[in-house]
């Protein structure tokens, strides 16, 4: 199966019919012409080993399990629980949108990051205000991008106005999440998996990952694909947010991650780009009618993502008891 290449710096009519085509198949897409720089996404990478090749105590301690922030330890993640006998062979680490301490807002996972600092870990303070800079810079082109391709995704869902679902990214959420993929193998007989078979939960995924394969797609007859990695592109998917959205339109599929054996460790970056926390997710009017009404109750985009992560997530907890 060929991966379709969706251009993003072709007239906006040309990606709106290739975003139609491919995510109504519900494929995964390379983006290119995206206009961040492959050294920045270079950079992203190695500071991403930089962080992971800290001790594990030192990481432990960049962490914030209220807010979800910072480091997750591996096997905190079990994304298939059917299927996993362990959790994923994975540890991450959450970069969410920056706040000032005063405007924490936990109920909306709103506030500060946890960044390395020189105190808790080894890096130098050079090295500490690189991993930051570098992060926080990628964030921004990251969100140009994904933003640009949401206004290809208004005309891809048969709207006239690009622009018409810029009022629900006002505010918008974005997450990065670093990923550190050991070396074990994948053992998929006995529940052993890099990533557990899922699908995503938000609208939107930009994926940059390394040289190394092991991103693995869901097909409709049961069967696995691989995605090779694409130097320079994003890997994109529409998530289950997108999916309710469009009434089914846009179908989110089902990955997974799997070590082949005699692999090197993997590391990839997802960046998860999402409407405002209190945006209200039902379907757009140009996709349902009478003979297809909307399949899925309205639901704000934030209470969708707090259902999500924890089911998902060991050390999650955004009760009002796990706030204090």
């Amino acid at each position: 199966m060929t991966i379709p290449t969706v251009s993003l710096d072709s007239p906006r009519e040309d990606v709106a019919k290739a975003l139609r085509d491919a995510c109504a198949r519900g494929d995964f897409f390379y983006l290119e012409g995206h206009g961040v720089p492959e050294s920045l996404l270079d950079k992203v990478l190695e500071q991403s080993k930089k962080l992971f090749d800290l001790p594990t105590n030192e990481k432990e301690s960049i962490f914030d399990p209220i807010l979800q922030r910072g480091y997750t330890r591996f096997e905190s993640e079990t994304l298939d629980p059917k299927n996993q006998s362990r959790g994923d062979t994975k540890e991450g680490f959450y970069i969410g949108e920056e706040a000032p301490q005063e405007e924490t807002d936990a109920a909306k996972l709103h506030g500060p990051n946890v960044w390395p600092q020189t105190a808790g870990c080894a890096l130098s303070q050079d090295q500490c205000n690189e991993f930051r800079e570098t992060l926080e810079q990628y964030r921004a082109e990251a969100r140009r991008a994904a933003l640009k391709l949401v206004r290809c995704f208004a005309l891809a869902i048969g709207q006239s106005d690009p622009f018409l679902l810029d009022k629900y990214f006002t505010q918008s959420r974005s997450f990065i999440r670093l990923l550190h993929y050991s070396a074990e193998p994948s053992d998929e007989k006995n529940g052993l998996f890099a990533c557990g078979a899922h699908s995503d939960y938000g609208m939107l995924t930009l994926l940059l990952t390394d040289e190394n394969p092991g991103l693995q797609v869901k097909r409709d007859d049961g069967t696995w694909i691989d995605i090779p990695p694409k130097r320079g592109s994003f890997v994109v998917n529409v998530g289950d947010m997108f999916e309710r959205w469009t009434n089914g339109l846009f179908r989110s599929t089902v990955h997974r991650v799997i070590t082949p054996q005699g692999a090197g460790d993997r590391y990839s970056v997802p960046f998860f780009f999402d409407p405002n926390f209190d945006a209200l997710v039902e379907c757009l009017e140009s996709c349902c009618s009478d003979k297809n009404p909307p399949k899925y109750p309205p639901i704000t985009a934030g209470q969708h993502l707090l259902n999500m992560y924890g089911k998902t997530y060991a050390d999650f907890d955004n009760t009002e008891e796990g706030k204090k």
